[in-house]
Formats: C-alpha cells, structure tokens, sequence
C-alpha cells in the first residue's frame, strides 16, 4: 500500500468523523384526512444523510445500550401547522409537522422521529391535491 494511499484514507477516516454528510434537506410530506376533500402537499425540511457508526465485534460481552447505531436526527427544529382545505366542520382541519433547522449525528428519540427501517409512505395522495403555501 502505497503511503499516499494510506494517508488518504487515513485523512478520509479522520474526516468522516467530524464532517458528517447529516444536514436539512427539503422533504414533500402528503397530508390527508378521511373526512377532508383535498389532500395537502407540504414542503419542509428533515434531517437526512449519512452518519459514521461502529459495529461492535463484542456484540455478545456489551449490554444492548452500548450498541445503538447513530442516526442522523434533529438539533434543532420547530413545529408548523397548516389547515387541510375541504375539512367539514365537525374535523379538526389541522397538521402539524416538524421543520428542521440543523442537524446532528445522535441516537434516534422516539418522542419526535421515526426510528424505524420501514416507514408510513407519505409520497402519495389518493385524493385531489393543494400545496401548502406559507
């Protein structure tokens, strides 16, 4: 192995712990309701990307906890809500949601992200469809 070669990835090592590719990035949520006429496109901001992690060789000797996985997740972030048109009026005709604002690599809380591998598919309206305009 050549030393520049070595280096590189020496430097390439040392980089991806500390420069994570975890940012915001724009995201289209689809929110609709049973009772709403319309579904509503939402643009915001989610954290997303890549974070460096380890996989213990010793998964047997170390306690559940010292296994988890880091996950690119909230830093900070603030809740909008927007009115879902066509609601009648016995429907509450709002949703809040999550905008990111910065982002780091940590454990994934449950209280405000999804953890999960498999994911609710927001991707998709099956009703006429309004963009949400802030």
């Amino acid at each position: 192995m050549s030393p520049f070669f070595a280096m590189s990835l020496l430097f390439g090592l040392m980089l991806g712990q500390t420069a994570s590719l975890c940012a915001p990035s724009e995201y289209t949520i689809h929110v609709e309701k049973r009772e709403c006429a319309y579904c509503l496109a939402i643009n915001t901001t989610i954290c997303a990307g890549f974070c460096m992690t380890r996989d213990s060789n010793g998964k047997k000797l170390l306690l559940k906890s010292a296994l988890s996985q880091n996950v690119c997740t909230y830093k900070e972030m603030l809740y909008r809500t927007a009115l879902i048109p066509g609601c009648p009026h016995h429907t509450v005709p709002y949703y809040s949601y999550p905008v990111a604002l910065s982002c780091k690599c940590g454990k994934c809380n449950t209280d405000y992200s999804d953890c999960v591998r498999e994911r609710v598919r927001t991707d998709y309206c099956t009703k006429p469809q309004k963009l949400c305009e802030l």
